[in-house]
């Protein structure tokens, strides 16, 4: 049985009071027409690619759309680019979603999008929690967690990693806050590389030009099933309850008491119809309760983590609050 964190027990709960008092999607007077286009704020391959295509897959699978989903790659800010195209040019769209995770409440709390805030958008549900995670490549002489700080402790610039956005994103800031906690000295001295998006971040890591990877656990399912990435450790409270990831330690186990969890869910144009913003939530609800998503959850080591509507919105402005203070403590300025 697999035990809930309270931010995800609050979600769930959420879920379940917001779910009882809406109606099926079929019943609003807005139901999307044509093609709907996806915004993935990254290159292929990534969380928000990810993002974009399963949750697309589901809602043609379930007759929520009409015709296809189209996953539209937009990289750049670590999501500014898409989120400034959004707010200036699409919206008004009511054909439109946008991938979103804690990266993008990162970006926002860190000034990473110029004159942007969160209330620009409208957050309209997220479908799942995927932990971070630090890996190293097959060949790494690192074999554990407490043996990659103890080199970061001796050096702190002797070991690079790659990760995802920008500096100071979300993936950067996992790796501080764990070397933070084991008592690394001079946190501005590790070096990051980061990239647009965990896939092109990975490949440097898997091709030896990388020491290590800071990222979410399903953008490296793959190369974790392939045997080419060593994951030292995941940032979950627990161990994963998912048979691929059973043997991953956490790094709470190894002595470094750190949770990074990255919701993944959507933001909407704010300039569309109520009956509109009520059907893109509603069908997300149904996304997230149907069989095809949870089988997506299991084949991807997504941890159960649903809000939907006012409750999401009240969420993404607490975090961008939250990480806000996060990036002063491990002194990350903009």
């Amino acid at each position: 049985m697999t035990t809930l964190t309270k931010p995800a027990r609050a979600a769930a709960i959420a879920c379940t009071l917001l779910s009882s008092a809406l109606v099926a999607p079929s019943a609003w007077s807005f139901e999307p027409s044509g093609k709907v286009d996806c915004i993935a704020p990254s290159n292929p391959g990534g969380g928000w690619d990810f993002t974009c295509r399963s949750v697309g897959r589901t809602l043609q699978d379930l007759d929520l759309v009409p015709a296809s989903v189209q996953t539209v790659n937009m990289a750049g800010a670590t999501g500014g680019v898409a989120f400034g195209h959004v707010v200036s040019k699409r919206n008004d769209d009511d054909q439109l979603l946008v991938a979103a995770s804690t990266t993008t409440a990162a970006g926002l709390a860190q000034g990473l999008f110029p004159g942007m805030s969160a209330d620009m958008v409208d957050w309209v549900g997220s479908l799942g929690a995927d932990y971070g995670i630090i890996a190293v490549g097959a060949s790494s002489p690192y074999q554990n967690l407490n043996e990659l700080l103890d080199a970061l402790k001796e050096a702190p610039n002797s070991v690079t990693f790659s990760g995802g956005d920008s500096k100071g994103s979300w993936d950067h800031l996992k790796l501080l806050m764990v070397a933070q906690k084991a008592g690394v000295p001079e946190l501005r001295s590790i070096k990051y590389l980061p990239y647009d998006g965990g896939g092109e971040a990975l490949t440097q890591v898997v091709g030896g030009h990388v020491d290590g990877f800071t990222g979410d656990i399903s953008e490296a399912r793959g190369f974790i099933k392939s045997g080419d990435l060593r994951v030292l450790a995941v940032l979950s409270e627990e161990r994963l309850p998912l048979e691929d990831y059973a043997d991953i330690p956490t790094a709470k186990e190894q002595g470094i008491d750190v949770v990074g969890a990255n919701w993944r869910g959507f933001y909407i144009p704010s300039d569309i119809p109520d009956d509109a913003k009520a059907y893109w939530a509603d069908a997300l609800n149904t996304v997230y309760d149907s069989d095809e998503w949870k089988q997506v959850m299991v084949d991807n080591g997504l941890m159960p983590f649903h809000l939907s509507g006012e409750e999401f919105s009240k969420f993404v402005t607490d975090q961008v609050a939250s990480i806000a203070q996060i990036s002063a403590d491990v002194g990350i300025s903009r």
